[in-house]
């Protein structure tokens, strides 16, 4: 019997860095949301733990003992399983292609061998953004990650994704930042009556990370360009570290019309429209 686990494309639609602790991780304050986009994994039972990779996404990864969903498995105890991770979301992304693919594994091998899910503490040694994708649902992230509060489902809306498959390493981006000591977001939290009030909240925010990784990637500043300049777009800001963008839209139609217009100028880039994972 083969069983199946979605990891979805985890968007930071804000990501504040409010300081840095003295052992180096710095401090974020990040509202979360998880795309409809993501990853796929599925476990059989065989003898041995073993992981092949397929999907358009798995050039350059590889399968060997440091791979995080090998281990997570491993995290878990788990034995005899055969695990196929579907790669769908380009590698180091700035969307948690890999934290999500962990914490994804660790809810497949829990439901498949009727055991718990590892402490925060244990799942927060595999990344820090394996807690927060643990459990995939819109939230607040802050501390070094392990600080997450649920919050109520967001107005509905939609969002293009766009990478220009430029690498940035995210050491290099955070060594690159003037600034470690920004202001967080609201205490606070408003709640937002639609998409508009919401859009009209996240104008006000920012992705700290940004103005560095375009500094060191200047596509990044191309891809905001072009989704900024889309129809209906609201608002268009990176996800992460980079090099992944999003563009919000209020409409459906609007964000399947950039998405396909994107692809077709730019066919190089890695381009999805998406909605929120649906139990958001």
């Amino acid at each position: 019997m083969t069983a199946a686990e979605l990891a979805p494309a985890k968007i930071n639609l804000t990501l504040h860095v409010t300081g840095q602790r003295a052992d180096g991780y710095h401090l974020l304050d990040s509202l979360v949301v998880f795309a409809e986009v993501g990853d796929l994994i599925t476990a059989r039972r065989l003898k041995g733990l073993s992981l092949s990779i397929t999907g358009p996404e798995a050039a350059g990864l590889g399968a060997g003992a440091d791979n995080l969903v090998l281990r997570a498995a491993r995290l878990m105890g788990a034995r005899d399983l055969a695990l196929t991770l579907h790669k769908a979301l380009p590698l180091s992304s700035g969307i948690g292609g890999g934290s999500s693919d962990a914490a994804a594994c660790l809810r497949l091998v829990a439901r498949h061998e009727g055991t718990t899910l590892p402490a925060m503490r244990a799942a927060l040694g595999l990344g820090a953004d394996v807690p927060v994708c643990l459990t995939p649902r819109t939230c607040r992230m802050q501390g070094i990650g392990e600080a997450i509060t649920p919050l109520t489902p967001l107005p509905a809306f939609w969002m293009v994704l766009a990478n220009p498959r430029v690498e940035v390493p995210t050491p290099q981006v955070f060594r690159a930042l003037e600034q470690r000591e920004n202001s967080p977001m609201p205490a606070s939290l408003p709640l937002w009556d639609d998409a508009a009030a919401l859009f009209a909240f996240l104008a006000d925010q920012r992705n700290d990370l940004q103005a560095a990784a375009c500094q060191i990637a200047p596509e990044i500043g191309e891809v905001l360009t072009a989704l900024g300049a889309t129809p209906g777009c609201a608002l268009a800001r990176m996800s992460g570290s980079g090099a992944t963008c999003f563009g919000l839209y209020a409409r459906q139609d609007d964000a399947e019309r950039a998405a396909r217009e994107l692809q077709a100028a730019h066919p190089e880039w890695w381009v999805v429209a998406t909605g929120l994972l649906a139990h958001q």
